[in-house]
């Protein structure tokens, strides 16, 4: 098991995020790719993960946060050094014979097409977060991954409910449409009927509430969750808290040149605030700004910190 850091004890602003990390490699072809035959592309190799990613984010804007992680047992020294480089307190386990996981992207414009081996995420156990690393942390953080991989989905809720219990708010980014539609709508939502917080895109959105319009998606889930943050993109997002009206967040203007992690750094940025002060419009105001640095840059964490 994983301890918690003493010294963290109080600090109510402490994020605890629980998940993926994965090896990225991006590729933006540079021209109309092409069968059987070379396409000139920019090719690129970059840490990343969805839950990787919102730690990373997080830590470079001054959010204290722990990450729950596991990897190929070659890959911790690596990963754990690139996550404490952005302020992370990474808590990394190796796994004796799956790698790490790995995800080919391949970006089109503002559209990416995703090739993913899960590798040793699938094993990565709940019962990893402790009650001490729980104990004086504002939110506890997870991706839909979490959900549809978990080896023990008793032991998921179990931690969502230990999280609960001790007023640790639970937020879920659904991470993936492709695979909320093949674990099935109904099972996903069930899996995360422990969360405060959610932050699904807009195929996210559509499939899991069968509506197509933004606001319909937004006022649909904001009648289950207490926080819905829904992300458009380009279009910004619209909140809903408390069941309240549907509120449109305008993104930050900006030269899209990847978009991987654009939500990942929505999320980091918006936990952050709300873990200071609850107020779901000024964290979404907050968190398009973190977004806006994400889109501009390869890969789905911030630029590494100067040396």
């Amino acid at each position: 098991m994983l301890a918690a850091d003493p010294a963290g004890a109080g600090q109510r602003a402490r994020i605890v995020v629980f998940g993926d990390i994965i090896d990225d490699i991006v590729v933006v072809p540079q021209e109309p790719v092409r069968p059987d035959t070379d396409t000139s592309s920019s090719i690129r190799h970059r840490a990343g993960g969805s839950a990787a990613n919102v730690a990373a984010w997080l830590g470079s804007i001054g959010a204290p946060v722990d990450l729950v992680g596991l990897v190929g047992a070659d890959d911790v020294d690596r990963h754990t050094a690139g996550l404490a480089a952005f302020g992370v307190r990474p808590l990394v386990d190796g796994h004796p014979e799956l790698p790490t996981g790995t995800i080919v992207v391949i970006v089109d414009g503002e559209r990416r097409t995703m090739l993913t081996e899960r590798g040793a995420n699938s094993q990565l156990d709940p019962r990893r977060v402790t009650d001490e690393l729980l104990a004086g942390a504002a939110v506890l953080h997870l991706t839909g991954y979490s959900i549809v991989d978990a080896p023990d989905r008793a032991a998921l809720a179990d931690l969502m409910g230990r999280a609960a219990g001790r007023g640790v708010a639970v937020s879920v980014d659904p991470a993936s449409a492709g695979y909320i539609v093949d674990f099935g709508v109904q099972r996903f939502l069930d899996g995360m009927s422990g969360a405060t917080l959610v932050f699904p895109n807009l195929d996210e959105g559509r499939a899991l509430t069968c509506e197509s319009e933004p606001l319909e998606i937004a006022a649909s889930l904001g009648r289950q969750f207490r926080v819905v943050a829904l992300t458009l993109g380009p279009a910004g997002a619209i909140v809903v808290e408390d069941g309240g009206a549907p509120v449109s967040i305008p993104a930050v203007p900006a030269r899209i040149v990847d978009p991987t992690g654009a939500g990942d750094a929505f999320c980091a940025g918006f936990l952050a605030a709300w873990a200071r002060v609850p107020d779901a419009v000024a964290a979404a105001t907050a968190a398009v700004q973190v977004a806006e640095r994400a889109v501009t840059a390869i890969g789905g964490r911030p630029l590494p910190p100067a040396t």
